[in-house]
């Protein structure tokens, strides 16, 4: 199995990888809503290029490192959702500016103040976030959270164009029943909020399991899903993805079967992440296996006590949360047909930067 390849490694299965994103695209467009995802879970430049190929209007970046990245491979038009602060961080914003549509989340006057202390002559459009249940950011949807908006509308160099909320909690609804009804009552809150701030704002939701609803809602402008390209086994155990559609596998090699049943490889913690449960990883083609326990370079895992996994054998193992796996690599490798097609440069991942100008 691609034994041109050290393990552990990313691979991403292109085929897959490309109907996820039209998919996505299909539903977005079905509900006249517009597509912008998050590229925090691939952090490639050409899976970016993919989706904006597909019909997607922009990219939704978690960092400065990411649209920095984006910009660089020709995306115009990003929305970094998450509050800037700090005066390097406030200056590379500017000049990013200078080089794209840039819209920015955030979720107080103090971050506004800062954000528009280096806006220029034109304001920088922000997204105020409302806090639909996740407990992160954001003040509850409501009264609470108009009031922010209008202190928010009131700093210089700034204006509101609309509100964002990432149903995060979906991830652990039980049900589709459950997962509609988070996302019915995300709308709901939000479309209440607008109402209460005047009524001339935007509605942005991010969340790949609640993303079908949301698409379909007349009040939602955009929607900003990132975990489908790829979908890992927590997005299959909420019935959004299977295994089957899961694009992103960690390719790794059987080192030792120390007792009957027992075997392990050499993908851990800083090949998978340390994300959820051991046991919900995935192993592609082998029901049998599960892995029980991650070490930082080690995979223990159980199956058969005979005709299990042999040393020097080769298993695709499938993330429990594939966001942060990108992140452990420099290179994935972009497979179709059980070939190596390309090598894909994870050039968005998080970097040192020295606070200088």
């Amino acid at each position: 199995m691609l034994p041109e390849i050290q393990t552990p490694a990313l691979i991403v299965d292109l085929d897959r990888a490309q109907a996820n994103i039209d998919a996505m695209a299909r539903l977005a467009e079905a509900g006249g809503t517009r597509l912008r995802p998050h590229i925090k879970s691939h952090k490639m430049p050409y899976l970016a290029g993919l989706q904006l190929a597909a019909g997607a209007s922009g990219l939704t970046c978690a960092t400065l490192d990411e649209a920095e990245v984006m910009a660089d491979a020709g995306c115009a038009d990003i929305l970094l959702a998450y509050p800037v602060w700090g005066a390097h961080n406030l200056a590379r914003l500017r000049r990013l500016r200078e080089r794209v549509r840039l819209r920015v989340s955030l979720d107080s006057a103090e971050v506004a103040a800062g954000v528009g202390a280096v806006a220029g002559p034109e304001p920088v459009e922000v997204l105020v976030e409302v806090d639909s249940g996740l407990g992160r950011l954001g003040r509850p949807p409501g009264r609470r959270s108009a009031e922010l908006v209008a202190d928010i509308d009131r700093v210089p160099g700034v204006t509101v164009v609309g509100l964002c909320s990432h149903a995060g909690h979906s991830y652990r609804a039980r049900s589709a029943a459950e997962l509609r009804e988070i996302a019915e009552r995300e709308v709901a809150e939000l479309a209440e909020t607008v109402r209460l701030c005047g009524g001339d704002l935007e509605i942005s939701l991010g969340a790949t399991p609640t993303a079908r609803w949301e698409a379909a809602a007349a009040e939602v402008a955009e929607i900003r899903p990132g975990t489908y390209v790829l979908n890992d086994t927590t997005m299959a155990g909420l019935g959004v993805a299977t295994h089957d559609t899961c694009a992103a596998r960690v390719l790794a090699t059987v080192v030792a079967t120390p007792v009957p049943g027992r075997f392990v490889v050499d993908a851990g913690t800083k090949a998978l992440a340390a994300d959820g449960s051991p046991g919900t990883i995935g192993v592609v083609g082998r029901p049998g296996l599960h892995l029980d326990m991650l070490y930082e370079e080690h995979g223990v895992g159980h199956g058969p006590e005979t005709g299990g996994p042999a040393i020097g054998d080769r298993i695709e193992l499938i993330p429990n949360h594939v966001c942060p796996v990108g992140n452990l690599f420099d290179l994935a490798f972009g497979v179709r047909g059980g070939r190596v097609e390309r090598e894909l440069e994870i050039t968005a991942k998080r970097r040192s930067v020295r606070c200088a100008d």
